[in-house]
């Protein structure tokens, strides 16, 4: 992954708008959990490619202090040819004098390569040291908005969960209210009070009954009384007052 495709990665996911993504969901958890998973994936992606970076920085930061060494080091050398060069000349050695004036040069021209080659690479230092600062801060908004998604999708999950709790216990409720005809209890209800008036009917009709067997009782009276009378008319041979039998 090049370092440009790093840096958009990033600055794609920092840009997220969270709650707008979940306005145009259809099912926020759902896109919850998919952009927890994408995030992941992506934040790991982006830890491996900024370590990589992170390692080729390190890797020139020590090419450089390899050079800034050399450089120091082939100068002490110079330094010490050019000072031994001075001494045999002084006893008068002009020949190996100019050997060693040689060698300081050869440890000079060293000097400037490496110190040429130190300079050269401190631009590429200072620019891969601002990437990778720039990286670092990325993954950390990423982190930081992973888990703002995860906390978001948690509460959603714990949201709706309890609204199916709640709604749970609504329609139980419902299911056993009293007052609602429809439901279980005032079927039972209404089915009781039918076979109360239908016990009602009956007492009325059994009654009603009663009342005819007395009266077909008191009709029998009158006629056996009717009877009586007559008989007794018959026997007295008269017309006198007929005396309740």
């Amino acid at each position: 992954m090049t370092k440009q495709s790093i840096l958009g990665r990033i600055s794609q996911l920092m840009r997220a708008n969270i709650n707008a993504l979940l306005d145009q969901a259809e099912d926020p958890q759902k896109m919850l959990d998919q952009l927890v998973r994408d995030y992941t994936n992506s934040i790991a992606e982006a830890e491996q490619a900024v370590a990589q970076t992170i390692g080729n920085l390190r890797l020139m930061e020590q090419d450089h202090r390899e050079d800034l060494e050399a450089a120091a080091d082939w100068g002490r050398k110079a330094l010490a040819a050019s000072t031994k060069a001075d001494e045999l000349r002084a006893a008068g050695d002009t020949i190996n004098a100019d050997k060693f004036d040689q060698l300081a040069k050869v440890a000079i021209s060293k000097q400037m390569t490496s110190e040429s080659e130190a300079r050269a690479v401190e631009p590429t230092i200072a620019s891969q040291t601002q990437v990778v600062d720039q990286l670092k801060r990325g993954l950390e908004t990423m982190r930081q908005k992973l888990n703002e998604l995860t906390a978001k999708r948690n509460e959603l999950v714990a949201r709706s969960k309890t609204a199916a709790a709640q709604q749970q216990v609504m329609d139980a409720v419902k299911s056993i209210d009293v007052l609602d005809p429809t439901s279980e209890i005032g079927r039972f209800e209404e089915k009781i009070r039918r076979e109360e008036a239908k016990v009602v009917g009956a007492q009325e009709l059994a009654a009603s009954s009663l009342d005819a067997q007395f009266n077909s009782l008191e009709d029998l009276g009158k006629q056996s009384e009717v009877e009586a009378r007559l008989a007794q008319l018959k026997s007295g041979g008269g017309s006198g007052a007929i005396t309740a039998g």
